[in-house]
């Protein structure tokens, strides 16, 4: 765990890959940007808020476990004792001095510890009651998932804190709320805390799973057999006790007449950003990363630029990355990038493609393979989802994807990955299927 000292906060730094060539009449600039975050410490909360921080100690935090403690999760019994267990060693993994709260998840929520609409703070006395408190966890009841995240919301806020963090566990649909009921709980608790989620089993929604996760800023993933959680929690709370800046935006400005296309998370997962722009001043708009430890994440940014002639150049976009005030400011993290058009009638320079865009345009178009291709399974046209499942084997092959390769193979046979000839599977498992759902997303990052 990093010392927070003025000599040891984390250094966040940009890097543009691009073609910055174009032929005359083009207007469309495609940049892959890095940002990366090292040294550890504390910025955005050290400098905002130096209240909240003791010499030595890791940025302050508060943690809420959600568990589903629905009827079915007693078939079979072991599943909830699994979660009980998960739940502990999650618990085991908080650091001392950590906020943190339980929640009990049915169709309604309920506070299992430390109650009182309040959060505890982790010491070995309060882990141990946790962990006595976990054993009156009994199933019973409905899912509706959206008044678990309200409650952690709630219990989370109570605590004057830098970084708020969910883990929830659910194994079933969530069939005792409407899925405007779920949006609405998901837009009012984005931007508040992030959340990572887990399906266990698989009577669970894919769709709803990972989009809880997408909307909190979290991973999402499948524990097929539950004796899988502990692990599982373990180290999702040993990520959340290492992240140490919450709230970072990617600040995209761009010049007069210029529009941003799109701005997508390509590493380590596939995230579309563009819908959650918010406004920042004239030309200037923020992106919501989430929260950070020493990390690096990929970043596909298209920006479309006024046709030019040749021998013209402009600055097409700058990137920097700030973290949000309460009161309207901003802190500026000191990093910065810029992403350049120069048009030329030098048609090699003009049509070379960048690595890094041609690698990370591939691995968002294996995502959506992925997930059309098991749609159309779903709907039952088989000749589209092996069109589709055998393109996705395809790209998996070519940019050595080799674990979404080892997840497709599973569903598909393959004939000749170079090609993407594959057969559909007769019989797929249905673990094996959710898994290369709910995994479509993670990417493979370029070779540098």
């Amino acid at each position: 765990m990093a010392i927070f000292s003025k000599s040891n906060v984390p250094q966040f730094s940009v890097d543009v890959y691009q073609n910055e060539y174009l032929p005359e009449g083009a207007g469309e600039v495609n940049a892959i940007v890095t940002v990366t975050a090292t040294g550890g410490g504390t910025i955005g909360s050290a400098v905002a808020a130096p209240h909240l921080y003791s010499p030595g100690e890791g940025p302050s935090a508060a943690v809420a476990v959600m568990v589903d403690c629905s009827g079915s999760m007693d078939y079979p019994p072991t599943k909830m004792r699994n979660a009980r267990d998960a739940t502990a060693a999650a618990i085991d993994t908080l650091r001392d001095g950590v906020h943190f709260a339980v929640i009990g998840g049915t169709h309604v929520a309920k506070e299992v510890y430390p109650g009182g609409g309040r959060v505890a703070v982790a010491d070995a006395t309060t882990r141990e009651q946790a962990k006595q408190a976990l054993r009156s966890l009994s199933a019973g009841g409905g899912t509706a998932i959206g008044t678990w995240l309200k409650l952690a919301d709630r219990l989370l806020s109570s605590a004057d804190v830098a970084i708020r963090h969910g883990i929830l566990l659910t194994d079933g649909r969530n069939e005792h709320e409407s899925p405007q009921d779920l949006k609405a709980a998901l837009d009012a608790c984005a931007g508040r805390f992030t959340c990572d989620a887990r399906g266990v089993g698989t009577d669970w929604e894919v769709k709803e799973v990972t989009g809880i996760a997408s909307a909190l800023l979290g991973t999402a993933d499948i524990v097929a057999d539950p004796a899988g959680l502990a692990a599982d929690f373990t180290q999702m709370m040993e990520t959340a006790m290492g992240k140490e800046v919450a709230d970072v935006s990617l600040r995209l400005w761009t010049p007069v007449d210029t529009t941003v296309k799109y701005v997508k998370q390509v590493a380590p997962t596939v995230e579309e950003l563009t819908g959650r722009r918010t406004e920042a001043g004239p030309r200037a708009g923020d992106y919501p990363l989430g929260s950070w430890g020493d990390e690096s994440r990929d970043y596909h940014v298209c920006v479309e630029v006024p046709a030019a002639h040749i021998g013209q150049e402009m600055l097409a976009a700058r990137i920097s990355l700030v973290i949000p005030q309460p009161d309207g400011s901003v802190q500026n993290l000191g990093a910065q990038g810029l992403v350049r058009a120069v048009w030329t009638d030098d048609m090699a320079a003009s049509t070379s493609i960048n690595p890094q865009v041609a690698h990370y345009t591939g691995q968002a178009e294996l995502a959506q393979a992925i997930q059309h291709g098991l749609d159309l399974r779903k709907a039952g046209d088989m000749d589209g989802a092996t069109a589709k499942l055998g393109r996705a084997v395809q790209l998996a092959s070519a940019s050595g994807n080799a674990d979404t390769a080892k997840l497709l193979a599973k569903v598909v046979d393959v004939v000749d990955a170079a090609t993407g000839t594959v057969r559909l599977k007769a019989k797929v498992q249905e673990a094996d299927e959710m898994t290369l759902e709910t995994r479509s997303t993670k990417t493979v990052r370029v070779k540098k």
